[in-house]
C-alpha cells in the first residue's frame, strides 16, 4: 500500500487569513506522515507568484513561446508548485481552487516532456464533455509552437469521427471516462504507450459515478506510468484512491481561499421565490453586465429562464446535460468568441466554462453544497481577474447562506434595490418541494402561473373496490337472504375481478 509523503501547503499571504502552521495544518485521516507537516514559505501575491517567470521552471523554448503568445508572464501559485514535481516525473496529489491555472499546471509539463513521434502518451480524464473540450483547447493553444497535439473523446459525437482523429496519432488524449473506455473496448485506442495519466476534478468525477471507469482505466495503463490527481477538494474517497494507484506521491495543497474572498465582490439579495424571475429581469435591465452566467439547480429552470429572458428582449442561451452535444458545442464556441451576453447553466454543464470576460455570476438558486457556490463564483475570477456575484436567497434559505459564509470565512453583505417592489404571492401559490418538484415559481418570467396538474388516474379495478355500497333502509332489507342474517356494509376485500385479464 502506498503511503503519502510530507504534505506541502502553499498559502498566499492574505490580511484576513493567517498562514497555516504545523499546529493548524489540515490532517489527513490515516496519513502516517501527517505529523511531519512542513508549510511552504508563503508566496507574495494573491494568485500569481511574481518572484518567478515561466522560464525559471525549466520549460523548453517552444513551450515558453506558447506561454508568451497567451500573455502569461508569471506562473500562478498553483502552477509554480505543481509544475516542478510533475516535470520531475513524480506522482502528484494536488488540491487547488478553481481559477488558479490548474490546466496549465499539468498541461505545460506534458507539452515539455512528451515525444513527438509516439501516439497516445498521455491520458487526461475530465468529468464533463465541456471541460474535456476546454482542456484540449488550452493545451493546443499553449503548445501551438510544439509538435505535441491533444484531441478530445466524449459522448454525443459520432464514434467513427473520433476514431478517424485517433488514427492521426495525437500524443495527448483528453476525454470523459465513459467514452475513453468505449473507444478502448472498440479497439480504436490503446494504452501501450501511456507515460502519464492526469485526473482533473477528481472530486466531481467521483460525485457523478465514474469511480468504476476510473478504476478500470488505471488498472489497464502501464504500471510505470506517472499519475496526477487534481481536485478542488480532497475527500477520504480521493485519499483512498490515491493510496491505491499513486506511487510515493507528492501531496500539494494550495490554499487559495483569497480567490473568493478578495477577487469576487459577493452580495446576496433577499427575495421571495415567486419574485425571483422578476428580480432577475430587473437586474439585467438596470445593471447591463457585459457577460453574465446564471446558475440554476434544475435543468427545467435553465430552459425556462433562457426562453423567458429572450422573449423579453435579453438574448439568452441555455446549456445543460440534456442538450444535444452539437448544440452545447455551438453555445460554448459562441461564449469563447464573445458572441453572447447571458448564459443560463446547470452546475454540471458549467464545468468547462473557463473563458475571459465573465463579469457577473448570478446564483438564481443558492446551492445546498457550499463548495458548489465557490465553484460557481470562480467562473468570474479567472486567473486573478475580479468579478461580481449576486445570490438570490429566499426567507427559508438563511441556513444555506450561513454555510457558504462559514466555508469562505467571510460575510456576504446584503444588497437592496429600493426600486424593485416585491409582490404578493400569486393565488394558489405552493412552495417548492424537496427533490425539484414543480411549484408556482417555475413559470416563465411575467407569465401567468401554470394550471394545477390533473388528479392522478385511478385504476378501474381500484375504483370498483373502493366504491361504497348504496345506503338502504333497514326496514326494507330481507335479512334471511344473508348468511347468519349479517348484512354487508362494503365490498369484500378479495374479488374475482382482480384475477381477470383484459383480452386484446
Amino acid at each position: 500500500m502506498t503511503t503519502l509523503p510530507i504534505m506541502t501547503n502553499v498559502e498566499p499571504e492574505h490580511p484576513n487569513q493567517p498562514a497555516a502552521t504545523p499546529d493548524t495544518a489540515p490532517v489527513v485521516p490515516g496519513d502516517p506522515h501527517a505529523e511531519h507537516y512542513v508549510p511552504a514559505t508563503p508566496v507574495k501575491g494573491e494568485i500569481f507568484d511574481e518572484a518567478q517567470r515561466f522560464a525559471d521552471l525549466g520549460l523548453r523554448s517552444s513551450v515558453l513561446k506558447g506561454c508568451d503568445d497567451c500573455g502569461f508572464k508569471h506562473p500562478t501559485v498553483t502552477q509554480a508548485n505543481f509544475i516542478p514535481p510533475i516535470m520531475a516525473g513524480r506522482d502528484v496529489l494536488g488540491q487547488a481552487k478553481t481559477g488558479t491555472g490548474k490546466t496549465a499546471a499539468f498541461g505545460l509539463p506534458l507539452l515539455h516532456g512528451l515525444d513527438k513521434d509516439t501516439p497516445f502518451q498521455a491520458l487526461v480524464l475530465a468529468p464533463t464533455r465541456e471541460l474535456a473540450i476546454q482542456i484540449t483547447h488550452e493545451i493546443n493553444e499553449l503548445g501551438v509552437h510544439t509538435p505535441i497535439k491533444a484531441m478530445t473523446l466524449y459522448g454525443g459525437q459520432a464514434v467513427q469521427a473520433q476514431a478517424d482523429k485517433l488514427k492521426r496519432g495525437a500524443q495527448i488524449i483528453v476525454g470523459t471516462p465513459g467514452r475513453v473506455m468505449d473507444m478502448l473496448e472498440r479497439g480504436h485506442l490503446h494504452f501501450n504507450n501511456i507515460k502519464s495519466v492526469v485526473l482533473d476534478e477528481v472530486d466531481r468525477m467521483l460525485d457523478i459515478g465514474f469511480r468504476e471507469d476510473i478504476r478500470k482505466i488505471l488498472e489497464q495503463t502501464p504500471k510505470e506510468r506517472q499519475t496526477v490527481f487534481v481536485s478542488a477538494t480532497i475527500s477520504p474517497d480521493i485519499e483512498k484512491l490515491a493510496r491505491r494507484y499513486l506511487r510515493d506521491p507528492e501531496k500539494i495543497v494550495v490554499a487559495s481561499g483569497s480567490l473568493t474572498v478578495s477577487m469576487v465582490k459577493q452580495f446576496y439579495m433577499s427575495v421571495n421565490q415567486w419574485d425571483k424571475k422578476r428580480l432577475l429581469l430587473h437586474l439585467l435591465r438596470h445593471e447591463e453586465p457585459a457577460l453574465t452566467l446564471i446558475f440554476c439547480r434544475l435543468k427545467r429552470s435553465v430552459d425556462e429562464i433562457a426562453k423567458g429572458l429572450t422573449q423579453r428582449g435579453i438574448e439568452s442561451f441555455a446549456i445543460h446535460g440534456d442538450m444535444p452535444q452539437g448544440k452545447r458545442n455551438t453555445v460554448m464556441q459562441r461564449l469563447r468568441d464573445g458572441g453572447l451576453r447571458v448564459l443560463v447553466a446547470s452546475d454540471l454543464a458549467s464545468r468547462g466554462i473557463d473563458v475571459e470576460g465573465v463579469t457577473h455570476v448570478i446564483n438564481f438558486d443558492i446551492p445546498e453544497d457550499p463548495e458548489v457556490y465557490v465553484h460557481r463564483i470562480g467562473r468570474t475570477a479567472r486567473a486573478g481577474r475580479g468579478g461580481i456575484a449576486w445570490t438570490f436567497v429566499t426567507p427559508e434559505q438563511g441556513e444555506l447562506l450561513t454555510n457558504v459564509e462559514n466555508l469562505i470565512n467571510a460575510e456576504v453583505p446584503k444588497l437592496d434595490y429600493p426600486d424593485f417592489k416585491p409582490s404578493d404571492a400569486p393565488e394558489g401559490w405552493r412552495p417548492e418541494l424537496p427533490g425539484g418538484r414543480r411549484s408556482g415559481g417555475l413559470t416563465i418570467v411575467g407569465a401567468p402561473d401554470a394550471p394545477p396538474p390533473p388528479p392522478p388516474k385511478q385504476n378501474r379495478v381500484e375504483q370498483v373496490m373502493n366504491m361504497p355500497l348504496p345506503a338502504a333502509e333497514p326496514d326494507k332489507i330481507d335479512q334471511t337472504k344473508f348468511p347468519g342474517g349479517v348484512v354487508p356494509t362494503k365490498m369484500p376485500p378479495k374479488r374475482l375481478i382482480r384475477g381477470f385479464k383484459r383480452s386484446r
